[in-house]
């Protein structure tokens, strides 16, 4: 069963009203960096490319097609017996771009990543609603602990 967006907010810091939504609640955009060199996926681990912050014009970000990886500002905690979805808003989808994200285990703390992929230029606002946060309750054995637990908190 998803929970109510009333319920989504109280595991979040600091969440204004308008982003209280009635199944979840919105995130709101804290950076957007371009990767610059390759990553590798591996039975023996992960490495992730690195990634230059792009410079927003007065905190605005003037975005060509292609893809980004975008930073929310929201710092978030996932409760035990639950897991996280994330969706594009659809104002988003309705501007040509797409936003990618994983599932969020049970016990995952901090301000997670996305992959944005814009096809027509949009400029986007820093601290812009770009996605929802919906909680389902789950079954699970244990709690998130890999390595982007707690991450980008600062």
């Amino acid at each position: 069963m998803f929970r109510s967006g009333r319920f989504v907010a109280e595991h979040l810091d600091s969440v204004a009203p308008e982003q209280v939504q009635p199944n979840g609640v919105d995130l709101t955009l804290d950076a957007v960096f371009e990767q610059v060199s390759p990553g590798r996926i591996g039975t023996d681990g992960k490495e992730i490319g690195d990634r230059e912050e792009i410079d927003a014009d007065d905190g605005v970000y003037h975005l060509p097609p292609g893809g980004y990886v975008v930073r929310y500002a929201d710092l978030i905690r996932i409760p035990e017996d639950h897991i996280g979805f994330l969706y594009p808003r659809s104002s988003l989808l309705r501007n040509s771009c797409m936003l990618d994200t994983a599932v969020w285990d049970a016990g995952y703390v901090g301000r997670g990543e996305g992959l944005l992929e814009v096809y027509h230029d949009i400029e986007l606002e820093a601290g812009a609603r770009i996605a929802q946060l919906v909680l389902a309750e789950a079954d699970h054995e244990g709690t998130y602990e890999g390595s982007y637990h707690g991450e980008n908190i600062e």
